[in-house]
């Protein structure tokens, strides 16, 4: 197998979106959204070029070249996210039970979950302008953002907080679920 000299990724952006590299820290900015990660490593490097990012692995071993994949898929998710945004959507299921949602400030209230008398808490660790949680149709939630990893994990937080313990799941199927992770 042939041994390369070099990696590079390239990632384009789209009218409207620029990027600024201070250090090790990469900000995407489109309108009002901006993402900001940081990207250290001795062997990959990010680079700016006109209109493109560039992830790049000088004299790549097999770890580094995995490496640069991943910040370019990093980066890839940042561009998207302030172009477009992230959206999942969970759908609340009962059978029984009635159970009603709430939102209040950084924390989702589920009550009435089989019937429960304490409600269930999910925690939304960032703020509404970072990650916007929507309760609908009061079974439908939406939560949408820019951040994939903020998105994705408060939908995590809210889906794990109605968890039934000690029962089938098979025959109980009471909870909240995520049920479209879409763009």
């Amino acid at each position: 197998m042939p041994k390369l000299d070099q990696v590079i990724h390239t990632i384009g952006l789209s009218e409207g979106s620029s990027v600024s590299l201070d250090d090790n820290n990469v900000t995407i900015t489109n309108d009002a959204k901006a993402i900001s990660r940081e990207f250290r490593h001795p062997k990959v490097s990010v680079r700016i070029s006109s209109s493109s990012v560039e992830v790049v692995c000088e004299l790549p071993r097999r770890k580094d070249k995995a490496i640069a994949g991943t910040w370019a898929a990093h980066i890839r998710n940042m561009v998207k996210g302030v172009e477009e945004g992230f959206e999942y959507k969970l759908q609340a299921v009962y059978s029984h039970f009635p159970m009603s949602l709430k939102v209040q400030g950084n924390e989702m209230v589920i009550n009435n979950l089989f019937g429960e008398k304490v409600p269930r808490v999910a925690k939304l660790p960032w703020s509404p302008s970072e990650v916007e949680v929507k309760v609908e149709n009061k079974t439908e939630v939406t939560v949408s953002g820019a951040d994939r990893e903020k998105v994705g994990q408060t939908a995590a937080n809210i889906e794990r907080s109605c968890k039934i313990r000690k029962r089938d799941r098979r025959v109980f199927q009471d909870g909240i679920y995520i049920v479209s992770k879409g763009a």
